[in-house]
């Protein structure tokens, strides 16, 4: 799997096409019983059976009837004894990347860092998120780096924020914590439906977001001020707006591939991608809520 944000990639939890191939059908009576498996094809994660299979014709001949009727009572194997993902390992991980973030920018904050160190901790999580996103697989301290370091950077950005413009932190976590929840709502109730078009349109949307943003940028650093102004007044309202919806997409994104994870059998590391792409898009939302506030209190 890889992130949901497009500064990084976007990609399933496997390299094949889409962005969930498992391979495995899902259970039956679930939503999706009875329908083709979109990402079979040769599962990534299937595992060979170890030589003690009490099942294979050899070692039964070894077993006692004793021993059979106990393998045979045995409850069936769920997703922890498997070493499946399951969304309990989603929430913990989650939970985990999140407070480090939270843990690192409470620290900047109360340090009072200054902005330098904040910009600097902001290009090692760059760093180490795109590190992350060309990996094949889930590195718990690559993702946990980026948690710190991102954090360190939130807490002196959100500092600067707030001796211009008090209080006004607080507020983007609010906001935050509301697009977070309305898109579970709606992801839920499927009045969010994630397909390959919705996929397309969103990715396309954020490259072309990312790229006026870029120039937007080069402006500035050149001319000074705004640049073309898309970061104030009328227009810095509408791209702050799109920012947030763009935030939420990348949540139903992230949602489609939580879903799709346990669905399908993706195996339990996969749990810290799925917490990374998370981080992401809470940070991303947040960021965009920072500044959108800040040209409603102008």
């Amino acid at each position: 799997m890889r992130s949901s944000n497009p500064v990084f990639s976007r990609r399933g939890f496997s390299r094949s096409g889409g962005y969930a191939g498992f391979g495995a059908a899902p259970q039956a009576g679930s939503p999706a019983a009875g329908q083709a498996n979109p990402y079979a094809g040769g599962n990534p994660y299937a595992q060979t059976q170890p030589p003690t299979n009490p099942y294979a014709a050899g070692d039964q001949q070894n077993l006692t009837p004793e021993q059979l009727q106990q393998m045979y009572g045995a409850p069936p194997a769920g997703p922890p004894q498997t070493g499946r993902m399951t969304m309990d390992d989603v929430v913990m991980r989650t939970g985990m990347t999140l407070g480090t973030v939270i843990v690192a920018a409470a620290v900047a904050w109360i340090a009072q860092l200054p902005v330098g160190v904040g910009f600097g901790a902001a290009l090692v999580a760059l760093v180490l998120g795109l590190v992350q996103s060309f990996k094949r697989t889930a590195s718990p301290a690559l993702i946990l780096g980026y948690a710190l370091f991102e954090g360190l950077f939130l807490g002196v950005i959100s500092q600067v924020y707030n001796d211009r413009w008090s209080g006004i932190p607080m507020q983007a976590v609010l906001g935050t914590m509301a697009v977070f929840v309305g898109v579970l709502v709606a992801y839920k109730t499927r009045l969010i439906r994630v397909n390959a078009r919705f996929q397309r349109f969103v990715l396309a949307a954020a490259i072309g977001f990312i790229l006026l943003m870029a120039v937007n940028l080069l402006f500035a650093a050149i001319g000074g001020g705004d640049g073309l102004g898309f970061r104030s007044g009328g227009l810095g309202i509408v791209f702050g707006l799109v920012g947030v919806v763009l935030g939420a997409a990348f949540l139903a994104m992230d949602f489609k591939q939580v879903e799709d994870g346990v669905r399908y059998g993706a195996p339990r590391e996969e749990s810290w991608l799925a917490a990374f792409g998370l981080t992401l898009s809470l940070v991303w939302i947040y960021l965009e809520l920072l500044r959108l506030i800040s040209i409603f209190r102008d």
